[in-house]
């Protein structure tokens, strides 16, 4: 004799049961809980309409259905838009969910979904859900873990296409590193980007402006300066003086980065980099390097920030194989990802 099928719960009651027990479970925070209901719920819709006669092609009807149960118990939280999200968000982070996951409702679905790990909060998921790429996807949500990045920085990060911008600097094995740790620091060319993006300085494009303006400009918005810079910066310092021979020498931006555990000194250039500039920052170091940095300290990094710039004119300038000096464009407007994509592939 055959056992008779059990009857599966109410796509609505299993709904029901998850949302009423979350709200009443403290589960380390709020925001937490809620990233962890939002999936379980995606996780619920999705496998209700892959079950017996609840095709995908009535979709839209069961979640405006469920949308409107919700709503009139929970509120405007549930609406049929935000369930689609949750959904979505189900369907890209599904793998997840670890091996040992019980998906039967035995005990309710939160408690087993705190072996999930998601360290963001669910507006953070919403910008990640939009990534079609899944190693960008990867990155953005490793850097906005480490770096505690809010809503704004996460979506400007993203808006400035650091990702692309990091990848073009990355040979094969880096760029691969990436989605799997975020941008490690482990030696001065890590700490590069080509190009900058000061789009939050407010400067126009234009010809007229002087190296005095764009420097007082960073240093109105140094903290957002300093997350364009990356990962460890401290700031030390505008017009730093510096004194030999008797002649006075300023160097415009000393920052400390306590990763590379070394001074990181820029000079702003509005024009395009001559090889003079090479050869300033190149004594610029060498003055830091002997006079100010102690025997802990690891060598100085110099970088030239310039409106256009010949990687001929650095090759021949600088010593082969140097470690310590670099040169990268400033850009004052969001670049096209679609440009700086093309770029990628033919690399």
């Amino acid at each position: 004799m055959k056992k008779p099928i059990k009857k599966q719960p109410e796509l609505f009651e299993q709904v029901d049961k998850l949302i009423e027990f979350a709200t009443g479970t403290l589960v380390r925070t709020a925001n937490r809980t809620m990233v962890i209901t939002y999936f379980m719920v995606g996780k619920l819709i999705v496998e209700h309409l892959q079950t017996g006669d609840n095709k995908a092609k009535y979709a839209d009807k069961t979640i405006e259905q469920l949308s409107n149960k919700l709503i009139a118990k929970y509120g405007k939280g549930y609406s049929q838009r935000n369930l689609e999200q949750m959904r979505k968000f189900y369907l890209i982070y599904h793998n997840r969910i670890p091996q040992n996951y019980s998906a039967e409702l035995k005990t309710p679905a939160i408690e087993n979904g705190l072996d999930i790990k998601f360290t963001l909060g669910w507006s953070h998921y919403l910008i990640l859900c939009r990534i079609k790429n899944e190693a960008e996807r990867q990155f953005y949500e490793i850097e906005a873990t480490n770096n505690n990045w809010n809503l704004e920085e996460l979506q400007r990060q993203l808006n400035t296409s650091l990702y692309e911008r990091l990848v073009l600097s990355k040979n094969k094995k880096k760029v691969i590193e990436l989605s799997k740790k975020g941008q490690i620091v482990n030696e001065p060319k890590d700490i590069i980007k080509n190009p900058y993006i000061l789009e939050f300085l407010g400067l126009e494009e234009k010809p007229f402006y002087s190296e005095t303006d764009l420097e007082t400009a960073i240093i109105n918005e140094i903290e957002k300066f300093m997350l364009e810079l990356g990962r460890g910066f401290f700031f030390g310092g505008r017009q730093v003086r510096f004194t030999f021979d008797e002649k006075h020498f300023f160097v415009d931006l000393v920052f400390y980065n306590r990763l590379l555990k070394c001074f990181v000194i820029i000079d702003l250039k509005i024009g395009e980099l001559e090889h003079s500039d090479l050869g300033q920052m190149q004594m610029y170091v060498n003055y830091y390097d002997r006079k100010v940095k102690d025997k802990t300290e690891n060598p100085t990094i110099g970088i030239i920030i310039c409106k256009n710039k010949k990687d001929a004119i650095v090759e021949i300038t600088l010593p082969e194989n140097q470690k310590q000096i670099f040169a990268s464009q400033y850009k004052l407007y969001l670049p096209s990802k679609e440009a700086l994509k093309k770029l990628i592939e033919r690399k």
